[in-house]
């Protein structure tokens, strides 16, 4: 019996509705959630990744405000712009479209972005907060995944999960999420220095594959009934396509899914929830200044309350 294909695209098609209604809410407020989006250089996937993107801002009703820089920009520009958008207001969140060309600190860039802007959860403080399960953003693409788990039902609680894969964008902060009491997992990382990498993907009840090569994961290393979650996105040259090439996960899909419980496809698996994800961020960026300007005017208007009161009298205290 095949896995059942979990429709990644149908779910952040979901989230995504519902964002677009407390969008809607939010502009009634005068508050427009605002993603800025900066793209260095013309690397082809770069550029796939942020139109689509865009176009899921303008669906939801939200602002992109969109810079796209050349590929031999001066680090200091790119730094001197990302601090005008910190301290531009109406800017709710701010993503830097990685990789960066090699003359620009990846660090030094995450650093400079304000840790309320971070809709990407890649800054020290939202990761350090991420560790101890304190409320922060968290990176999309782990969210995401955690969110397909939850809505496609599968258990978690006690699962030992596998994850191939040790990028501080997906393979440790995932590992960290899942082992949070919500999800309960006990979490095996692998990675290149993996010795009996089969055997250890064996033992899994879900299987994330984030290794970046295609067909790392195949049929004879997945347990009967685990659930597969393939975070993968290679291109690979296919004359037969109009664009070139073909996508592929890290999973081999059709053989896979015959071993798997539940399996995602590569694309509209893991992709669709990371945008979701993103989506879902700066719509709580938006929503903290909302919070925060209502506090402000509140406070305002107590203190104006209390220039009206006469003070009381000693009798009185």
């Amino acid at each position: 019996m095949s896995a059942t294909v979990i429709d990644g695209k149908k779910i952040a098609e979901d989230i995504r509705a519902d964002i677009g209604k407390k969008v809607l809410e939010l502009k009634k407020r005068g508050i427009i959630p605002c993603l800025a989006v900066i793209l260095v250089g013309s690397d082809p996937a770069s550029v796939s990744y942020v139109t689509g993107k865009k176009k899921a801002l303008v669906e939801a009703g939200m602002k992109d405000l969109s810079f796209r820089l050349q590929e031999d920009v001066p680090e200091h520009e790119l730094l001197r712009l990302i601090k005008k958008l910190n301290e531009e207001k109406s800017v709710h969140g701010i993503l830097v479209q990685l990789p960066l060309p090699v003359h620009i600190s990846e660090e030094k860039v995450l650093l400079e972005i304000s840790p309320e802007k971070d809709v990407d959860g890649f800054h020290p403080l939202n990761v350090g907060k991420m560790m101890i399960g304190k409320k922060a953003f968290l990176p999309c693409t782990p969210h995401g995944i955690l969110v397909l788990l939850k809505k496609s039902g599968i258990k978690t609680d006690g699962a030992h999960a596998v994850v191939i894969g040790r990028s501080n964008i997906v393979g440790k902060p995932v590992s960290v999420l899942l082992t949070q009491k919500e999800y309960n997992c006990t979490v095996t990382i692998c990675h290149t220095g993996t010795k009996n990498l089969s055997e250890i993907t064996r033992s899994a009840d879900i299987l994330i594959a984030a290794a970046g090569k295609p067909l790392t994961v195949t049929a004879d290393m997945v347990k009967s009934g685990a659930a597969v979650i393939d975070v993968g996105v290679n291109r690979i040259p296919d004359g037969s396509k109009k664009s070139g090439f073909r996508l592929t996960g890290d999973v081999d899909f059709e053989r896979v899914k015959e071993v798997a419980s539940y399996i995602t496809p590569v694309p509209g698996g893991v992709g669709p929830m990371t945008i979701a994800m993103l989506l879902s961020n700066t719509l709580e960026a938006a929503q903290n200044v909302a919070v925060g300007t209502r506090e402000t005017a509140q406070n305002a208007a107590a203190g104006a309350d209390l220039k009206k009161t006469p003070p009381a009298s000693p009798e009185t205290l």
